[in-house]
Formats: C-alpha cells, sequence, structure tokens
C-alpha cells in the first residue's frame, strides 16, 4: 500500500491534477478498510469531502479526523513526506473502517454486502472499499465539470487495477449507473446487464424507473494484467443517492448479489 501511495503523491506534482479540484492538502485514499484481507470490495467513483471537512468545510481534526492531512503530518508539501509519513496514511486507509467511518455513506452499502456474507466492520469476513479516483475533490463528483472527471480518471485508470491485483479481491461490486459506465472503460471484458424486476424506483406523476443489473468477469482493469478473473457485479441505482431507494428495494439487490456469488 506504501508503494501505492508515494505514487499518488508525486503524482501531485502535476498542475493540473491540481487545478482538477483535487483537495491539495488531503492524503490519497487508495482503499477504505483492509484491503489486503478482503475478498469482495465496493467502488465507487471517488471519497467524499466530508473525510476530511466538516459541514462547514473546516478540516477535521482530533477525534473526528479520518485521514492524514498535511497539517496531521506536519508537512508543508507532500514531496517531504518520509516512509514514515506513507505508514501513517497506510494505516489510516485500513483502519478507518475500526475509528470513525463515514457511517452515513457506508452503512447502506454495508446492508447490501451483508446479504453476501461480508461487512466492512467484520474482522472474519471483511469488505473493504475501492474507488475509481482516489483523492476527495472539493465540488462534487455530479456538478464537477466533465473535463475535469476526464483528466481524472484518465489519471487514475491504472490505480484501481493495481490495488486489485496486488489484493486477495475475487468479487467488485459497481454502485450505481456513473460507476458502471466509468469501470466500463476500464475493461476489454463486457458488462452484461438484465433488466432487474423488483429494482423499479416509483417517481412522482406514476414513472418509474427501472433496475438494471450487470455482470462480467474481468482479468483487466485500466491497462493492468490482474493475473486473475475477478467477478464484477453492478447496479444502476446509486444506493446512497437515488431518489426513492427503498428498503425493499436494498434488500433486492442484496439478495441478487448473493446469489451470483452462490453461482460464481
Amino acid at each position: 500500500m506504501t508503494d501505492e501511495i508515494r505514487k499518488l503523491l508525486e503524482m501531485l506534482a502535476s498542475p493540473n491534477l491540481i487545478a482538477s479540484d483535487i483537495i491539495p492538502w488531503s492524503s490519497p485514499v487508495p482503499a477504505f478498510g483492509r484491503a489486503d484481507r478482503s475478498q469482495l470490495a465496493t467502488v465507487g467513483i471517488n471519497p467524499s469531502n466530508r473525510e476530511f471537512v466538516d459541514q462547514s468545510g473546516n478540516e477535521l481534526d482530533g477525534a473526528q479526523r479520518r485521514f492524514h492531512t498535511l497539517h496531521s503530518l506536519d508537512l508543508v508539501n507532500w514531496a517531504d513526506a518520509s516512509a514514515g509519513d506513507l505508514h501513517k496514511i497506510a494505516d489510516s486507509c485500513s483502519q478507518y473502517f475500526e475509528i470513525n467511518p463515514y457511517d452515513r455513506w457506508f452503512k447502506r452499502l454495508d446492508i447490501i454486502i451483508a446479504e453476501c456474507g461480508y461487512s466492512y466492520y467484520s474482522a472474519r469476513r471483511p469488505a473493504c472499499h475501492l474507488d475509481l479516483v482516489p483523492f476527495a475533490t472539493w465540488t462534487k463528483w455530479g456538478v464537477l465539470p466533465s473535463s475535469k472527471k476526464r483528466l481524472l480518471l484518465e489519471s487514475f485508470k491504472r490505480t484501481l487495477g493495481r490495488l486489485v491485483r496486488d489484493s486477495p479481491v475475487k468479487v467488485l461490486i459497481l454502485n450505481g449507473q456513473s460507476v458502471v459506465q466509468q469501470f466500463q472503460m476500464l475493461t476489454p471484458s463486457h458488462l452484461v446487464s438484465a433488466d432487474a424486476p423488483g429494482w423499479e424506483l416509483s417517481r412522482r406523476g406514476g414513472s418509474t424507473v427501472r433496475g438494471v443489473s450487470y455482470r462480467a468477469n474481468v482479468s483487466y482493469i485500466g491497462g493492468v494484467d490482474l493475473r486473475k478473473r475477478v467477478l464484477v457485479l453492478g447496479y444502476n441505482h446509486n444506493i446512497q443517492s437515488s431518489f426513492g431507494v427503498s428498503t425493499m428495494v436494498i434488500d433486492s439487490i442484496g439478495r441478487w448479489l448473493a446469489q451470483e456469488l452462490q453461482l460464481k
């Protein structure tokens, strides 16, 4: 993990990346949780700025801190980070769910993967979370300009592949249509879609948003040879932000994931 963190910090020397809305004093987050022990990982777009700041935009500190920053490591810039600093950043990632996780976001996903027998909070069958872009941005991804999204995704396209390759992860769960679309661009394997009855979301006026499931087996991510085959499962609803995602839909998605793992 420390080698990956070093690579990511070196990339911050690029003015274009800093201009892409990355929070420059925040550390990279290659993984949330015990990636070195997890066989299942959920996948999102990028860490929330709330991993580093409170509702007013102030840096989290003390018992509220989740990840390291230039301030917490007493650094002026990331080029000065020592081997000890890299280990501290890696430890904050590995111990994330044991200290002060952003449960408002992760608890809903944990309900889904619990159907498969995994949990972010379990020492026996741990799951971890990986992002396509391992840095938080000031602006929420949904309103970030397309040019900045493309730059960030292109810059870090190999990071996810290396993390999966060097971990025990055998299953990836893609959380939402945006993640599915971006992940498809990282692999030559085709994600097969299918209608998912029971996942429909109601809208005003009687309309509905249909549910869609995705499945693939991949051996390459971002041009990185994984040296193994990884099962990829996804769904089109973003569990945290899609309007109208009910407990019934969440339970149904969880059951589908569990069934697919049994067929694996």
